[in-house]
C-alpha cells in the first residue's frame, strides 16, 4: 500500500489514483450515453401532476472551519449574531444545529429551481461573509475533513443536551452536514406514494451527491462517509415501504410508544413525512460544494416525485426493491460514489454510471422536458459526472495542493467563487 503525506495528512495514494481512473472512465461513458440519448418518451398514461404542483424548499447544513488549519471551530453563536446584521438574510433563515461548529439555512417555499437557486446563493454569500467577520469560513462539505483531539461542544438546548446524554460519542461524531429537500404535498397518502416511489432511487441520489470522503485527518475510502455515520442512529437509512399513510403513522408512533426513540423527530430515514408541515422530506444527500449542484439534485428529486405520483394515478410504476437489496445498494453508493457501477432501480442491478444516469434522465424527461427546470438539471448533471462529484473533487484537490488547497477549494466553492 502506497501511503503519501501532505501537510500532516495521510491517505492511500494507490487507492485514490485507482478511483480517479475509474471515475474518468465513468465520465466518458456518461458523455457517450447522453450524446446518444434519444429521449424516448416513457410518459405514464396519466399526467395529472406537473412540477409546478409540488412546491419545494431546500435546507443546507454547513460547517464552520478555521481558515488556517481547516479544523471545525465552535463559533456558531457568534456567526448567527453577525448574520443578523447581514441585510441579505431574513430573520429566522439561519438556524442552530446539533454542534456549535454547525449552522443550517432553509429557503422559503419555492415554485421553481430558479427561485430556489437564488435563495441558496444569497444565503451562502451572506452567511459566508458573517463567518469571515468572525474569523472562520463557511464550508459545504459533507463531513469535517480535519478534527482536533477535543470534541466540538454540543449546542446548548434541552433537546441537544438530552441527545448528548443518551449517545455521547455518537453525538460528538456528528460533524456531518447534509441537504434536505422538502416537497409540498398536502395529502399524507400522496406523501407515502412519493416515499415509495423515491426509495429505489436513493442509491443513485447518494452516489451523485457524495461529498464526504475525508474524516478525522483520514481518507476514509468512502465517497460519502456521512451516510455511514448517520446510519448509526437507530431509525435511519432507507425507509421501508408503506401500504398507506395510516400504516406509516401506526409504525412510526409504535417506535415512540415502545420507548425506542424519544419522539418522531428521531426518525432519521432518508425519506420521511414531516410531522410539522405538509411536506415529504428527502434527507439522503450530502450537502453540496456548489449551490448549482444542490439545485440540480433538488430538481431531480422533485421530478422523480412527480413521476411517481403520475405513475400511481396510472396504476403502474417501478417494481419494488426489497429492503435488504436497497440497504446494500445505499452502502455501495456511500462506498464508491460515482467511481464504480451504481444501482439502477429500473434493472434492479448494478449498472455503469453512464447508463444509470441516462436511464434516470429518460425516466424524468416526460416531467421536465417542457419545464424551465430542465436547464438547471441536465447541464449541471453532465458537468458533475464529467468533472466528478464533491468527493472526487475533494480528493483530487488534496492530492494536487495538500491541506491548504483543500480547505481553500471547499470554502471558495461553498460561496460560489
Amino acid at each position: 500500500m502506497a501511503i503519501a503525506v501532505h501537510s500532516g495528512w495521510w491517505y492511500d495514494s494507490t487507492a485514490t489514483a485507482t478511483a480517479t481512473a475509474t471515475a474518468d472512465t465513468a465520465r466518458l461513458t456518461l458523455i457517450r450515453r447522453l450524446s446518444a440519448l434519444s429521449w424516448r418518451s416513457h410518459a405514464p398514461s396519466v399526467m395529472g401532476y406537473t412540477l409546478g404542483m409540488l412546491t419545494l424548499g431546500v435546507e443546507e447544513e454547513y460547517l464552520l472551519l478555521d481558515p488556517a488549519t481547516g479544523l471545525p471551530v465552535a463559533r456558531a453563536a457568534q456567526v448567527r449574531e453577525a448574520a443578523r446584521l447581514q441585510p441579505a438574510l431574513e430573520r429566522g433563515e439561519v438556524q442552530r444545529e446539533l454542534l456549535q461548529a454547525q449552522l443550517e439555512v432553509a429557503t422559503p417555499i419555492c415554485h421553481d429551481l430558479e427561485e430556489a437557486g437564488g435563495h441558496l446563493l444569497r444565503m451562502r454569500l451572506a452567511l459566508g461573509e458573517a463567518a469571515r467577520q468572525q474569523g472562520c469560513r463557511l464550508a459545504a462539505c459533507g463531513a469535517a475533513p480535519f478534527t482536533d483531539r477535543l470534541p466540538v461542544p454540543v449546542t446548548d438546548t434541552a433537546r441537544y443536551r438530552a441527545m448528548h446524554a443518551d449517545t455521547r460519542l455518537l453525538t460528538d461524531q456528528q460533524l456531518i452536514t447534509g441537504m434536505h429537500v422538502h416537497l409540498g404535498i398536502t395529502d399524507r397518502g400522496a406523501g407515502v406514494t412519493v416515499m415509495n416511489g423515491l426509495r429505489p432511487w436513493l442509491p443513485l441520489l447518494i452516489a451523485l451527491a457524495a461529498n464526504s470522503p475525508l474524516w478525522q485527518n483520514t481518507d476514509t475510502g468512502f465517497a460519502s462517509w456521512r451516510t455511514v455515520v448517520f446510519g448509526r442512529w437507530p431509525v435511519s437509512g432507507p425507509p421501508p415501504s408503506f401500504r398507506d399513510a395510516d400504516a406509516y403513522d401506526r409504525r412510526t408512533r409504535a417506535l415512540v410508544g415502545g420507548g425506542l426513540i424519544r419522539d418522531t423527530g428521531q426518525i432519521y430515514w432518508h425519506i420521511r413525512l414531516s410531522e410539522n408541515f405538509p411536506t415529504v422530506e428527502i434527507r439522503a444527500m450530502d450537502v453540496q460544494l456548489r449551490p448549482d449542484e444542490a439545485v440540480m439534485l433538488a430538481g431531480v428529486v422533485r421530478a422523480l416525485a412527480t413521476r411517481a405520483l403520475n405513475d400511481a394515478d396510472a396504476q403502474h410504476g417501478m417494481p419494488p426493491v426489497e429492503q435488504e437489496m436497497l440497504a446494500a445498494a445505499v452502502w455501495h453508493s456511500a462506498r464508491h460514489g460515482c467511481t464504480s457501477a451504481v444501482f439502477d432501480p429500473l434493472s434492479g442491478r448494478l449498472a455503469d454510471v453512464g447508463d444509470a444516469v441516462a436511464a434516470l434522465l429518460e425516466h424524468i424527461d416526460p416531467v421536465i422536458k417542457t419545464s424551465a427546470d430542465r436547464r438547471h438539471v441536465v447541464p449541471v448533471l453532465e458537468r458533475l459526472l464529467r468533472d466528478g462529484n464533491g468527493a472526487a473533487r475533494q480528493l483530487r484537490r488534496l492530492r494536487a495542493a495538500g491541506r491548504d488547497g483543500l480547505v481553500a477549494v471547499i470554502t471558495d466553492q461553498t460561496t460560489g467563487v
